[in-house]
């Protein structure tokens, strides 16, 4: 039953997570755009590295965001391969 908990509890944070990239990813854009104060590269790429790299994967492409810099078209795919990784060790 303890597993079962553990697994919704990670569940619950990697969907907190994802939204949370995805939301920030779309405000950093936005403030590009209008030439505002911005999130830092090392923040986006921090929550991307935590858990949020679907969220990250998916603002990039959603609001063309970050997709010409290498360390966000490497980084962030190679984060989403660890926790895919990670999850299929948990579950096996």
């Amino acid at each position: 039953m303890m597993r079962f908990e553990f697994m919704i509890g990670i569940l619950v944070y990697l969907v907190v997570i994802n939204i949370a990239a995805f939301i920030m990813y779309g405000i950093d854009k936005k403030r590009a755009a209008s030439g505002r104060w911005r999130i830092s590269e090392a923040t986006l790429l921090g929550i991307a590295f935590a858990g949020g790299s679907i969220g990250a994967l998916l603002g990039m492409r959603c609001f063309r965001h970050k997709t010409r810099h290498w360390k966000f078209r490497i980084l962030v795919p190679l984060f989403l391969l660890l926790h895919v990784a990670v999850v299929w060790i948990m579950v096996i």
